[in-house]
């Protein structure tokens, strides 16, 4: 049951499982069988692939109440809307002998639950279709008055149960979507004029001034990202590209960040000595760079001042890599260990309590998804590591153009006029943009408060690049795209989503109606102009 390089034969083992599964495609299509469940049907593996499931196990026709069909179909097509596992109520199925065993149909009780498997762009690849036969469950009961009706009931029960929690879990993330629009639309402006200020030729009071806001505002934004992450991960809809990670290069990205805040703590800060750039961990890169630098806020806000924090990376067994924070801080009493990784549990660290509550458990959340551990040692009044235990990621080649930062706030001018047009019902953020493209004279703004102007100023003056915003207050954005799309006059300028709504559930579908990038505000001066250059360059 292995291939010549020594890996599982996986479809051998699926065949040979206990279990009662069937594999099926897009289009319902038989691809794979258990022998478990080929037994169970009386069926051969010859006779059912590549068939459809419904043309291999119909309705008893005998029976005019028969609903396993129509149940069943139900149930994928939820599978296939919604991308999650489908879990049915008890059935009550008539499985066809076969002649040579006299014919006829044999009835069985069996409940079904259809998982379905995603292929890397989140579409449905698969749906694993697996039952559990409770034939003979169902039948003792049967044999006591009453308990028939008492299944059925229960199995009632059970459905209107889950169609609650259904309703309940849509209409939570239809609140987290609209909170992360109203709530990421103001910080765009914020942050972003912000920026614009720190880079202006101010005197060095004003210039605090407005690294002030700059930093009040990350910090908010920091904490809108920590609630959406929870509710994400709880809900399990957090997406995570986990690939090789080069630590070192992470790892000053990081402390860059922390630099100021230990700064003013009179903290140092360590790093690790990585004497080449070869420690690599498999990772999404900037989930555990938010790791990282959840961890180092923590050990510079807990240490004593002129304390330090300080960074090692070492290899765990054979295939797992350390990297590990350790402070010189108050500690942690061993009651309280736990408790760090609580929601919204803020403990006592050395007479401060400070944060939400939310850092560690978020982290411990990431670090878990990636596959990896989050592990703290602490004694009161001698410091604490905190440590991130992640597999080790093969060496990647590094091209020379990611080393190096690209000015690119600096003055640009293009070999002709560029028309730039923004669809964007907030002011301040049309008022931002026309700021941020002052550095490009060539790059004329055409602003539009509303989706339907915007689609009148696409198709007349036909611009080189429209921005477009999600929430407009007369057309939503997804259907402004598709307007931009059919329309020969607009079809192929290429259009860049700028969305307040963080929690990504538009993205793919977007992007596939032909939406060049999609942008998650707020959006940084230079990722700005970084897109409107690439796509204006041409």
């Amino acid at each position: 049951m292995a291939s010549e390089l020594g890996e599982p034969d996986f479809r051998a083992l699926f065949e040979a499982a206990p279990g009662l599964y069937l594999v099926l495609d897009p289009e319902l299509r038989i691809v794979a069988a258990s022998e478990a469940y080929l037994r169970a049907t009386m069926t051969r593996r010859e006779e059912i692939m590549g068939r459809g499931i419904f043309d291999v196990f119909p309705d008893n026709p005998s029976d005019p109440e028969a609903s396993g069909v129509t149940n069943l179909s139900a149930s994928l097509d939820r599978v296939r809307k919604k991308r999650v596992a489908d879990t049915m109520a008890v059935q009550k199925y008539d499985i066809s002998r076969p002649e040579e065993e006299g014919g006829g149909f044999e009835e069985r009780y069996w409940s079904p639950k259809n998982t379905p498997v995603l292929d890397e762009a989140g579409e449905l690849a698969y749906t694993i279709h697996r039952v559990e036969d409770v034939t003979e469950f169902v039948r003792l009961t049967k044999r006591s008055a009453g308990k028939e009706a008492e299944i059925f009931l229960r199995g009632q029960e059970l459905q209107r149960l889950n169609k609650e929690l259904e309703r309940a879990s849509q209409a939570k993330n239809e609140f987290l979507s609209r909170m992360s629009h109203e709530l990421r639309t103001p910080l765009a402006a914020i942050m972003g004029f912000s920026e614009l200020l720190t880079l202006a030729d101010l005197d060095e009071k004003r210039h605090e001034w407005a690294t002030t806001i700059q930093k009040a505002g990350r910090h908010l934004l920091q904490l809108v990202d920590e609630v959406l992450d929870i509710s994400r991960i709880e809900a399990g809809e957090l997406p995570l590209s986990v690939e090789p990670v080069e630590i070192r290069s992470l790892l000053d990205d990081a402390i860059e960040l922390m630099q100021p805040l230990a700064d003013g703590r009179d903290v140092t800060i360590h790093p690790p000595e990585i004497t080449q750039r070869s420690g690599f961990v498999r990772a999404d890169s900037q989930r555990l760079k938010q790791v990282v630098i959840n961890l180092l806020s923590n050990a510079v806000k807990y240490n004593r001042e002129g304390g330090d924090v300080r960074i090692s990376v070492a290899p765990e067994g054979s295939d797992r890599m350390r990297i590990a924070v350790t402070d010189t801080g108050h500690g942690i009493e061993p009651g309280a260990m736990e408790r760090l990784f609580t929601p919204f549990e803020r403990l006592d660290v050395g007479g401060e309590v400070q944060g939400t509550g939310l850092g560690l458990a978020l982290s411990r959340s990431l670090v878990e998804a990636m596959d990896g551990a989050l592990e703290v040692e602490s004694e009161p009044g001698a410091g604490s590591t905190f440590s991130v235990v992640l597999g080790r990621g093969e060496p990647v080649a590094v091209a020379a153009a990611a080393e190096e930062e690209r000015e690119l706030v600096a003055e640009r001018t293009y070999d002709s006029e560029r028309r730039l047009l923004y669809i964007e019902d907030t002011v301040a953020n049309l008022r931002l943009v026309g700021e941020i493209l002052e550095s490009r004279p060539s790059v004329k703004l055409l602003p539009a408060g509303m989706g339907r102007l915007g689609l009148e100023l696409a198709a007349e003056h036909q611009p080189d690049l429209i921005l477009l915003d999600l929430h407009l207050p007369d057309v939503d954005g997804e259907q402004v795209l598709s307007e931009l799309r059919s329309d020969e006059r607009t079809r192929d300028i290429p259009v860049v989503i700028l969305s307040a709504d963080a929690t990504d559930r538009s993205r793919g579908p977007l992007l596939e109606n032909g939406a060049r990038a999609y942008l998650t505000k707020p959006i940084g001066v230079r990722d700005l102009l970084e897109v409107v250059d690439r796509h204006l360059a041409g």
